[in-house]
């Protein structure tokens, strides 16, 4: 059966360019209804305009689709709200939601400047804890919603120059594992998409033959499926270039360390035994850790 938005109200921030023009196209030519929501400034953050997504507004429409265009800076919690009530008020609800509003300062750490850091985890990080925000208490009144987060290999794995915006990305991973726990009673999914794709974010960061490859709408499928009905929750799909894969954090079956052997000489004797993967798991949440090392040193004690 094909996935379909039909009656369903989609906010897609950053959406006048890139990877959320794609998205926001997806979803309405799949019968939702789309906020397209861009500051429309520069890829530092600076300047501000609606041409981005009133274009974006114009050309859905043009295809048959039904959208509005929002100018709302997503990390002015103020403007969030009142892109969210205007929603509502036009529209009846939100019932999706993808967060997909960026910005780039690239530095290398040692030349970062304090105003660099704080404006990129502003955008990104506050941003997007500000549009969850604003929708949540009405998808919890529904009992129903699907929020899409993005993170990037950048917060993953790392990559030189970008301190501000791998802390920013990462923190999504955080957030997305909270609000997925908290948003299950009330069939609330919350899932996190990590993109690589050729948009002006990447345009001086890839080759000309890879930008090629990566268009943005090979990334869209991953994050439609994120915001069905069918969709899990609390997953990470990495996409680009049409190829998909589930991103975890796992943890090693690691070693319980009597007393005696709690020193930095032990731990480093022992290291490639706590490091071994072969039984790594991912673990569903922060107490299941707790309950893992508990039962290991119970063990122990209990072997004498």
């Amino acid at each position: 059966m094909s996935i379909r938005f039909d009656g369903r109200v989609a906010i897609v921030t950053g959406a006048g360019n890139g990877l959320g023009r794609a998205h926001a196209h997806a979803l309405a030519a799949r019968g939702a209804k789309v906020v397209v929501n861009d500051f429309g400034g520069a890829r530092d953050g600076s300047g501000g305009s609606m041409t981005a997504a009133e274009t974006v507004v114009e050309e859905i429409r043009a295809a048959g689709g039904i959208a509005m265009a929002d100018g709302a800076d997503v990390s002015n919690f103020e403007q969030v709200k009142a892109m969210v009530e205007m929603t509502k008020a036009e529209w009846g609800s939100v019932d999706l939601l993808c967060a997909n509003a960026g910005i780039l300062r690239d530095k290398s750490f040692a030349k970062m400047e304090l105003a660099d850091f704080a404006k990129v985890i502003d955008v990104h990080l506050n941003g997007t804890f500000y549009c969850c925000k604003a929708v949540w208490d009405g998808m919890r009144e529904r009992n129903y919603g699907r929020i899409v987060l993005t993170t990037s290999s950048s917060g993953l794995y790392g990559n030189f120059g970008q301190a501000n915006y791998a802390a920013a990305k990462t923190g999504m991973i955080g957030l997305m594992n909270v609000l997925a726990a908290e948003g299950r009673k009330t069939d609330i999914r919350v899932n996190t998409i990590s993109p690589t794709a050729a948009t002006r974010m990447t345009e001086e960061l890839l080759p000309p033959q890879a930008l090629q490859l990566l268009k943005p709408e090979s990334i869209t499928p991953a994050v439609l499926y994120l915001l069905s009905a069918e969709a899990p929750t609390r997953t990470i799909i990495g996409a680009g270039a049409g190829s998909f894969a589930v991103v975890r954090l796992m943890e090693s079956e690691g070693l319980n360390l009597p007393e005696a052997e709690w020193t930095p000489d032990a731990i480093a004797a022992r290291f490639s035994e706590i490091s071994e993967m072969s039984q790594a798991r991912a673990l569903d949440g922060a107490f299941q850790q707790t309950e893992k090392y508990v039962t290991q040193a119970a063990a122990r004690l209990a072997k004498g």
